[in-house]
């Protein structure tokens, strides 16, 4: 996995607080933000789920891992974690399957290769029903954003995540040059050999 997260958070780029208000974040949750980097989003879901629940820092660099952690313990958020790991090797953050309502992937699609296999660890660690939301970059941007071969459009992210078994749900505005989308882990409906 690329060591590498550009999430530029000013004027109409992806903005954290406008993206996790679209996110339906309540109290007593348990979320993971695949990708974390410098822990913005991390700490803005912690800061409206009320001391309660828990929220999973995931990155590949140990540096930012810290400094998240060391600006949870400053503000106080106890349900802050966080996990090292490379997103891109199996059962890669450890948790316990089907452990969490959300997880949250941010400008990350365009940096890794094996794409099927962090949105797989997505779909193990979700609960049924569970929400997938993923932003990226629309458009290679000057020097801020992806190149313009690594760009993953909203096409191809849907492609991707319904062929992990995700169901689309909606779609919102997280800034000027991303794109959000918001999916469900399918439910699967219960088999009844109850003769009538």
């Amino acid at each position: 996995m690329t060591p590498h997260k550009a999430a530029p958070s000013a004027g109409g780029f992806a903005h954290p607080t406008r993206t996790v208000s679209h996110l339906g974040i309540e109290p007593g949750m348990r979320i993971a933000d695949f990708g974390a980097g410098s822990g913005a989003y991390v700490l803005e879901i912690a800061s409206r789920m009320a001391g309660s629940g828990h929220i999973y820092a995931v990155d590949v660099q140990r540096d930012l891992l810290l400094r998240t952690k060391r600006e949870a313990h400053v503000r106080g958020y106890t349900h802050v974690e966080t996990i090292w790991c490379d997103l891109e090797r199996p059962n890669a953050t450890k948790l316990a399957p089907k452990l969490l309502d959300m997880v949250l992937i941010s400008n990350i699609l365009f940096q890794v290769e094996m794409k099927d296999a962090v949105l797989a660890e997505a779909k193990r660690v979700l609960k049924q029903g569970g929400v997938l939301a993923l932003i990226d970059w629309s458009e290679s941007f000057g020097n801020l954003g992806p190149r313009k071969q690594d760009v993953v459009g909203k096409e191809s992210a849907l492609e991707l995540a319904q062929g992990a078994g995700f169901v689309f749900e909606r779609e919102f505005k997280p800034g000027a040059h991303h794109y959000g989308l918001i999916f469900r882990k399918g439910l699967v409906k219960e088999r009844t050999d109850e003769k009538i």
